[in-house]
C-alpha cells in the first residue's frame, strides 16, 4: 500500500470506539507511513492513546477497519498485533517487578535449545545497550528501578522484539532532558531502519524536535494531520484546544515576608532512603521548589516530610510544633497532603470509583457518630469534579479507565477535599496534556493564595522555576544551595547541578534566604 509515494505501515478507516454510552473515537481515518515518526497529540480524553491501543490490539474497534502492512487486524489481540510487527510501550509500565532488567527485555524471547533456557541474556542485552546507551544494569530487579529506568526497559523491550511499528505512549514523561534527547537519537536510528514510530505525547517541544508528521485530535476526532514543518508550539496548542491560547504560567501571589514563621520545617533530617542533613522551610502562602537531577533525593525528601520514610535524625515541625515519629496517617490528620509521582500505584485506588477515591482520607470529616454522611460525600465530590473539570463528570466514574490528566485531577481533588495546610507535589503535571497542566498550575497558585505551604518537585526545571518563589538545589541526597526562582535561569541551574554531579562533591551553598 502506498500513500503519497510512501509505503503505508498502518491504516485506520472509519474507526469508532465506545465504552458504554461514552464514544471515545468517532470516524477515525488515519495513515502512518513506514520510516516516519508520527506524533499523536491532543488534550487528555481526546482519544490519542485509544488509537494506539486499537493499533496495538489492546482494544477492538466497534466499527471500521485497521490494516497493518496491508493485512487486516480483524481479530485484535496484542499477540496478533506483535505477529504483524507492532509493539506498544504503555504510559502505565508493564514490567514484571521480580525479574531482572535483562529478563524483562527478553521475556518470551529467551535463548533456548529444544525449549530449555540457555544461559544468561546479558550478552544480548549488551548489544541493545550499545544502541540505546541508557546505562541500565541488566542484573538489577525491575521492581527496584525508578520510574525513569523502568520506562527505558520498556523501550528496550520493544526494540528487542524487532517491531516494525512501535507505539510510544508518553515515552519521555519520566526522563530528564538529556535522557529524552538520547531517546530521540534512538528514535532517529529506528526511523532510518524504515520503522514507524507512533509517538503519543503531551510534550510539544519533543513533537517539534523529533517528529516528521503530527495528527491533532480533539473530542475523539481527528482535527488535522500534516507535516511538522511550519508548526509551532502555539499552533499545536490552538489545534488541540480549538481556540487561541497563550502558553504561559500563572502569576504567583507575592512571596511571604522572611519574618513570617515557617508553616513546615525540616531540621537535620536523614533517612535510610539516602537523604542527609536536610534543612528546609516553607512559609504559609509560599511555593518552594526542590530542584535536582534524577536520583538527587527530591522524592525521598517528600516521603520523609509525609512520614512515609522514617527520619533517623532530625525533626519536622508544623507551625513550630515538633511532629515526633511522623507517619502518613498522622500527616493527614495534621493537614499535610502528598501527591506522589506515581499516581496509579501510590496515589489512587483503581478498584474504587471517583467518590471513595476522593473521600477516603477524610472520612472523619464527613461522618457523624461513626456513620458516613453520604449526602455530604456526594456534595463534596461533585464540587471537586466541577472545580477541576474532571471528565467524565459522574461521582461514581471508574477511575481506572480515566485519561492520565483526569486521574491526576482526581488525585488533586482527593487532597483539596480536606482543606490541607501543607501540600507536597511530586511531578504533578507528568503525563498530562496542556489543558490539564494549566489547571494543575492554577491549582498551585490557588493553594498559595489561600495560605497553604507548597513544596513542588518537578523534573521540568522551567516548571518549578516559574511556579515557585524560591528553590532548594539538591545533589546526592543533600541540599547544596538555595536560589530565588525568578532570578535564575534553567541553564544556570543545570550548569551548577551537572558540575556538582561531575565533581561528586557537595557544592558550597548559596547564602540562605529561608
Amino acid at each position: 500500500m502506498v500513500a503519497n509515494g510512501t509505503t503505508t505501515a498502518v491504516r485506520l478507516t472509519g474507526v469508532e470506539k465506545s465504552f458504554g454510552s461514552s464514544k471515545i473515537l468517532n470516524d477515525i481515518n488515519l495513515e502512518f507511513r513506514a520510516g516516519e515518526v508520527h506524533a499523536l497529540i491532543g488534550e487528555n480524553g481526546a482519544g490519542k492513546s485509544s488509537v494506539g491501543k486499537i493499533i496495538g490490539g489492546y482494544y477492538s474497534a466497534d466499527r471500521g477497519a485497521v490494516e497493518i502492512s496491508g493485512i487486516a487486524l480483524d481479530q485484535p489481540t496484542p499477540r496478533r498485533a506483535l505477529q504483524l510487527g507492532v509493539a506498544m510501550i504503555h504510559q502505565e509500565l508493564q514490567l514484571v517487578p521480580q525479574l531482572t532488567v535483562a529478563e524483562n527485555v527478553f521475556l518470551g524471547l529467551e535463548a533456548n535449545i529444544a525449549g530449555l533456557l540457555k544461559g544468561s541474556d546479558n550478552k544480548r542485552f549488551a548489544a541493545f545497550e550499545e544502541q540505546c546507551r541508557f546505562g541500565l544494569d541488566p542484573r538489577r530487579k525491575a521492581g527496584d528501578l525508578s520510574i525513569a529506568d523502568r520506562q527505558k526497559v520498556e523501550i528496550m523491550r520493544a526494540i528487542a522484539r524487532d517491531a516494525r511499528i512501535i507505539i510510544m505512549d508518553e515515552p519521555t514523561s519520566s526522563l530528564t532532558a538529556d535522557e529524552a534527547d538520547r531517546l530521540h537519537r534512538v528514535i532517529a536510528d529506528l526511523r532510518a531502519q524504515g520503522r514507524t514510530i507512533i509517538y503519543v505525547t503531551h510534550f510539544l517541544d519533543h513533537v517539534l524536535a523529533a517528529c516528521d508528521r503530527v495528527t491533532i485530535m480533539r473530542d475523539g476526532r481527528v482535527v488535522r494531520t500534516g507535516s511538522i514543518a511550519g508548526e509551532t508550539k502555539q499552533s499545536l496548542v490552538e489545534g488541540m484546544l480549538g481556540k487561541s491560547a497563550e502558553v504561559a504560567y500563572p502569576e504567583l501571589p507575592a512571596r511571604p515576608e522572611a519574618s513570617i514563621a515557617p508553616r513546615i520545617e525540616m531540621r537535620g533530617i536523614s533517612t535510610d532512603a539516602g537523604i542527609h542533613d536536610i534543612n528546609l522551610t516553607v512559609r504559609p502562602g509560599e511555593v518552594v521548589g526542590l530542584v535536582g537531577l534524577v536520583g538527587s533525593g527530591r522524592s525521598e525528601v517528600a516521603r520523609a516530610l509525609f512520614g512515609a520514610d522514617e527520619a533517623l535524625t532530625g525533626t519536622i515541625a508544623l507551625d513550630g510544633q515538633e511532629l515526633h515519629k511522623l507517619t502518613p496517617k498522622q500527616a493527614v490528620r495534621h493537614g499535610i497532603a502528598f501527591i506522589p509521582e506515581d499516581r496509579r500505584k501510590q496515589g489512587l485506588n483503581l478498584v474504587q470509583r471517583t467518590r471513595p477515591n476522593m473521600s477516603l482520607p477524610h472520612l472523619d470529616q464527613i461522618s457523624r457518630f461513626g456513620f458516613l454522611d453520604m449526602g455530604e460525600e456526594r456534595r463534596r465530590t461533585k464540587a471537586m469534579i466541577e472545580h477541576f473539570g474532571i471528565v467524565p463528570a459522574g461521582i461514581d466514574g471508574e477511575v481506572a479507565y480515566y485519561s492520565g490528566g483526569n486521574q491526576q485531577k482526581v488525585l488533586l481533588s482527593k487532597w483539596a477535599y480536606g482543606k490541607p495546610r501543607v501540600v507536597i507535589l511530586d511531578e504533578p503535571s507528568r503525563g498530562v496534556d496542556i489543558g490539564a497542566r494549566r489547571r494543575i498550575h492554577d491549582f498551585i497558585v490557588e493553594l498559595a493564595q489561600s495560605g497553604v505551604a507548597v513544596l513542588l518537585i518537578s523534573s521540568e526545571l522551567e516548571e518549578v522555576l516559574n511556579l515557585s518563589h524560591r528553590s532548594y538545589l539538591m545533589s546526592q541526597g543533600r541540599i547544596i544551595g538555595e536560589v530565588d526562582s525568578p532570578d535564575i535561569s534553567v541553564e544556570d541551574v543545570l550548569f551548577r547541578l551537572f558540575n556538582v554531579q561531575k565533581a561528586q562533591e557537595q557544592a558550597v551553598p548559596l547564602p540562605a534566604q529561608g
